[in-house]
């Protein structure tokens, strides 16, 4: 059993050689340390506390500053237990990053789902309503509240109230693709909570060992060195899919003077005309 803290970014898609489209969501991982580990001789069991996500210390009571000062550290916003794991290969302090984790491996995902807000029982808990005639009396009403005995409402009884803002895991999705220049991890299919929210990977519980990693399609992107206007030399770079975008970003950026003068001749055509 192994684990990590992340943030989750936002979903995007990436293809195989094989013609194959892949949905992933891409979870940011900063660097997590380890601030405590739990033994069974002091605590009963074993697991190591990870933090991630820094903090000012003037968002941090003095419990949590001195909790976080035994791993000389800066205070987390973020700190989740990872049971199960033989905690005599780790100490406290130590930096968990990203290449923890491997292409193909499977892991279980948690985090908090959406806040809906108020919400009744059709919405919440899938109710059927009513007849919608006009003499039913009876269309979107939650409808019998219990027994006769004990005379009260069942613990338990599904009813109107706060919908989402639950914690959710989502088991068994496949690590696509692990950026560790970007410290990013690129997993299969959708994960719980909104952009931005924080989420909890570990290693499958139900998973069949490790899927064999997808080869990504690759582009070549060329990038163009200009001196005086002029094109002085080009270099050719090879990228996969998920850093794209980026890398167009930087075409554009090293050639302001190229869109300069497109724009003048463009101007001066238009003049001529």
């Amino acid at each position: 059993m192994k684990g990590i803290l992340g943030r989750k970014l936002g979903m995007t898609e990436v293809f195989t050689t094989s013609g194959e489209l892949i949905p992933v969501t891409v979870v940011e991982v900063e660097p997590n340390v380890i601030t405590q580990i739990k033994t069974v001789e002091k605590d009963g069991y074993n697991s190591i506390q990870l933090g991630a996500f820094e903090k000012r210390e003037k968002l941090s009571n003095k419990p949590e500053m001195g909790h976080i000062k035994k791993a000389n550290t800066t205070p987390k916003r973020f700190l989740k237990e990872i049971k199960g794991l033989d905690v005599t290969n780790y100490e406290v302090g130590q930096v968990i990053s990203v290449d923890v984790f491997e292409a193909g491996e499977l892991v279980d995902v948690t985090g908090t789902s959406k806040g809906k807000g108020f919400a009744g029982t059709i919405k919440r808990h899938n109710f059927s309503r009513g007849p919608m005639a006009h003499g039913s009396h009876y269309h979107r009403a939650v409808g019998s509240r219990g027994p006769m005995r004990p005379m009260r409402v069942l613990k338990g009884k599904k009813l109107p109230g706060h919908m989402g803002n639950e914690t959710v895991t989502i088991q068994n999705l496949e690590i696509i693709a692990v950026d560790v220049e970007n410290n990013c991890l690129l997993i299969s299919g959708n994960i719980p909570g909104p952009k931005q929210g924080y989420v909890l990977v570990r290693s499958a519980v139900k998973g069949q060992g490790k899927n064999a990693a997808k080869e990504l399609v690759s582009y070549v992107v060329t990038e163009e060195v200009i001196e005086n206007n002029e094109v002085v030399a080009e270099e050719t770079t090879e990228v996969t899919e998920v850093e794209e975008t980026a890398a167009e970003e930087v075409v554009e950026e090293a050639t302001p003077e190229v869109a300069e003068e497109t724009a003048a001749e463009t101007s001066e055509e238009g003049d001529a005309e």
